[in-house]
């Protein structure tokens, strides 16, 4: 299990608890009013409330030529039963339900705090594998019976910077997906270790933004990976959730931990 835990900031863990257990199944292994631990089957989120006299304005922009962070991933064995379930609950949409590049169905929307969700429904057939036997393990994977952990979304601006420094973590580039109607020149590749990936946007055309990194902002923090130390490139970023965390070169904050 290559990525172990999210950490995201709430302003209140009592209805973020709330949310992910109706919408996304999870289990609680603990709960505070200060914090929860929730069980995702392959990983787990760290919820901590956030100070509002010390809560930044989130950065975040939901257009993905914005590099760092996209989006957390789960798949689910049921899109459009949760989808109106999310709706009835007026969560709001980033994306509607529907048929995607690689046979699968997929949406996006928000958990109260601003963190971008996609649900994924079905085995993802890609257009490229590099890595068989990774892409056999996934597909081994197969439907989750409750809402599973899947991947960390990051836009960057170099695959091959972005595949070197995980790679120094273990992580191997297993496939990638075509986008032939996106303009921009879009592609995902997906770079994998364990039972989850990080699924990287790259953009041949399109001006890219920075983000700086940040972790006292609502929402998605930093993502907490399986290794020995922070690999060369990253960048110190300070301590959240009683952990040091760096930045990879494009932004997207993170914390290395033995496992």
């Amino acid at each position: 299990m290559a990525i172990r835990s999210i950490l995201i900031n709430v302003t209140d863990v009592h209805r973020s608890v709330d949310f992910y257990r109706r919408h996304l199944g999870v289990e609680v292994l603990e709960q505070s009013e200060e914090a929860a631990v929730l069980d995702a089957v392959t990983a787990t989120l760290r919820l901590e409330r956030l100070d509002p006299e010390r809560a930044e304005e989130s950065t975040f922009v939901t257009d993905d030529l914005q590099r760092g962070f996209r989006h957390i991933g789960f798949k689910v064995a049921d899109i459009d039963a949760r989808a109106a379930a999310l709706h009835e609950a007026d969560v709001p949409f980033h994306l509607e339900p529907l048929n995607a590049e690689g046979d699968v169905r997929l949406t996006f929307f928000y958990d109260p705090d601003g963190t971008m969700v996609e649900l994924v429904e079905g085995p993802l057939q890609y257009h490229e594998v590099y890595d068989r036997e990774l892409v056999d393990a996934d597909w081994a994977l197969g439907t989750p019976s409750r809402p599973r952990f899947d991947h960390v979304g990051e836009t960057v601006a170099d695959l091959g910077v972005t595949q070197e420094y995980y790679g120094a973590l273990g992580y191997r580039l297993m496939a990638g997906i075509h986008q032939p109607g996106d303009s921009r020149g879009f592609e995902i590749a997906f770079l994998r270790d364990g039972d989850s990936s990080l699924e990287i946007f790259t953009f041949e055309r399109g001006e890219k933004t920075t983000r700086e990194p940040q972790v006292g902002g609502p929402g998605f923090a930093a993502v907490v990976l399986d290794g020995d130390a922070a690999p060369v490139g990253a960048t110190p970023v300070g301590t959240a959730f009683g952990t040091e965390l760096v930045a990879d070169p494009d932004g997207l904050v993170h914390a290395v931990v033995q496992a």
